[in-house]
């Protein structure tokens, strides 16, 4: 049996990606499928356009493979296999993106980062390879759900560099995990649970290494419309000097709705 009914809580998206006021092109890429509660973003890397181009297959594939599998999948799906799902459509991305680096001159040495998060009920299901984030908001305070794979947050574990250091460190923007730069990518996954009222941010490195948390925070705890508060992030990114391309994707937990029958069993315990 198939199942590609919409998720059990009443869910609002909004995805935005901006080039910035630095870059020539833009190498971040977003995809969202709101009937199946599923959100993807990447932040690409290499010369020419590589970057875009990686970004670009990693949202495609991760996407398309997702929907494939959560249609198949339907009442029998747990948390477990879905998690199993985001991380094999993954590594399906990644042998893709690896073998174009290799094999078309054009791409050589691309890569890209990627963040997904799978929605259903009240839980989200949040994926990780790189620097790009997962942040969860809640009565005002906001919570970071991913830890960057990074040199930088190696050294801030380790306590080789302090806080205020690692603020101007110039090793920044070196990620440590990445789709595309070996041929198997270890996917770091976990659960979360939602509430009505919650809001979910997914971004590039764009906005988090432009606008500090509190502000962050800040611009979700208004009351204006979710396209309003994800155009304000990208404009305080690029208020304080755009340096990279800055996307954003907002989910607004509106309403819980409690059904029964077919789609209330999606996930089992």
């Amino acid at each position: 049996m198939t199942f590609s009914a919409a998720p059990l809580a009443h869910l609002a998206f909004v995805a935005l990606t901006d080039v910035g006021c630095v870059r020539a092109n833009n190498e971040d890429a977003v995809r969202v499928d709101e009937a199946r509660g599923v959100a993807v973003l990447a932040d690409g890397m290499g010369g020419y356009n590589a970057g875009e181009v990686a970004s670009a297959m990693a949202v495609e594939l991760i996407g398309e493979a997702l929907a494939a599998w959560l249609d198949e999948a339907g009442t029998d799906a747990s948390a477990q296999d879905v998690l199993r799902a985001m991380e094999d459509s993954t590594d399906q991305a990644n042998r893709r993106i690896f073998e174009a680096a290799n094999t078309r001159a054009d791409c050589a040495g691309m890569g890209t980062t990627v963040v997904l998060a799978v929605l259903r009920e009240d839980q989200v299901l949040v994926g990780h390879a790189g620097d790009s984030r997962v942040y969860h908001w809640r009565d005002g305070v906001l919570a970071q759900l991913t830890r960057d794979h990074s040199l930088l947050q190696e050294q801030l574990d380790a306590g080789l560099i302090t806080p205020q250091q690692a603020a101007v460190s110039g090793y920044r923007s070196w990620v440590t995990r990445a789709l595309g730069v070996e041929d198997t990518v270890l996917l770091e996954t976990r659960q979360h649970a939602l509430r009505t009222g919650d809001i979910l941010l997914l971004c590039s490195d764009g906005l988090t290494e432009m606008v500090p948390d509190r502000t962050i925070a800040a611009i979700l705890a208004d009351t204006a419309a979710l396209a309003t508060r994800a155009q304000r992030l990208i404009d305080a990114a690029k208020s304080a000097g755009g340096r990279d391309n800055v996307s954003v994707v907002l989910i607004h937990m509106e309403q819980m709705i409690k059904k029964s029958g077919i789609a209330g069993k999606w996930w089992k315990k």
